[in-house]
């Protein structure tokens, strides 16, 4: 009965803490593709190929479902996924839709016409294949007419982020709202298009204002997850135990999780 959660690195660790909280009797298999991190400056056939073939790893460890809690490969991978590569009797998921139905207030499903929202001016930060990708803008613009979006590519974020160097991600996360700020200077909202960001979230709120409503994925892509079991029980796999596993230095990458989670996370070789 096990779910599979993928990301390029440790930044979907922040999906699967939400969604072990909010289904906390579901098996949870994560693969953290710390080997070929970052994805967000790969081109889209190198970030399909890696997804793909982490995918199908978890696919062989019993998921049934693939959470792909990674916006670079939900952004540059994930249709051409659906489109021709999901075996019969698997599904792969993104993360953009349950941030983009918050930000529209939307339902899960509601599939009726694009209506204006309250949210008219809207940055977005994102890895730079996410922003090339353009694939948020194309979502949002099934659900919302009337909302001008300014993507910021924040270069050099994960990176930090996974060396543990948080000074220097803070500094990043500054710079990089200063530079959204000087072409959208005052946003109703902002959407942190990476699940490494959550961890500086806090650091992002600061740069940008009280006023700036900051929405970040974990928990809403948990709840999204929790709803679409109910509706889709089948869906949860065979796999009857958690795991993590890693393209990388396992003890390495153990370190840095743990240190992410601040509890014990052991990483075994994928």
């Amino acid at each position: 009965m096990a779910v599979g959660i993928f990301d390029s690195g440790l930044g979907g660790l922040t999906v699967l803490d939400a969604v072990a909280t909010r289904l906390p009797d579901v098996p949870l298999v994560y693969y953290g593709d710390s080997a070929n991190a970052p994805y967000g400056v790969r081109t889209p056939d190198d970030i399909y190929d890696l997804t793909t073939r982490a995918t199908q790893r978890l696919f062989d460890a019993g998921c049934d479902l693939v959470i792909l809690a990674c916006n670079t490969a939900s952004a540059a991978a994930l249709r051409r996924m659906q489109e021709g590569w999901v075996p019969e009797g698997k599904r792969v998921l993104g993360v953009f839709v349950p941030l983009i139905e918050a930000l529209t207030e939307r339902q899960w499903g509601d599939n009726s016409p694009p209506r204006e929202v309250n949210a008219k001016h809207v940055a977005l930060f994102a890895t730079p294949a996410t922003v090339s990708s353009r694939a948020f803008q194309r979502e949002l613009a099934f659900r919302a007419i009337g909302v001008d979006v300014e993507a910021q590519a924040c270069g050099g974020v994960v990176d930090a982020i996974e060396d543990g160097d948080m000074i220097l991600a803070e500094a990043l996360v500054r710079s990089h709202v200063d530079a959204l700020k000087r072409k959208m200077p005052d946003p109703d909202a902002a959407v942190l298009g990476c699940t490494h960001y959550p961890l500086m979230e806090k650091e992002f709120q600061a740069a940008l204002g009280p006023d700036v409503k900051v929405f970040s994925q974990a928990n809403l892509v948990a709840e999204s997850l929790a709803d679409y079991l109910i509706r889709r029980p089948e869906m949860i796999g065979p796999g009857t135990e958690s795991a993590f596993l890693t393209s990388g230095d396992p003890g390495r990458v153990s370190s840095r999780a743990t240190q992410f989670l601040r509890r014990q996370i052991t990483f075994d070789a994928a």
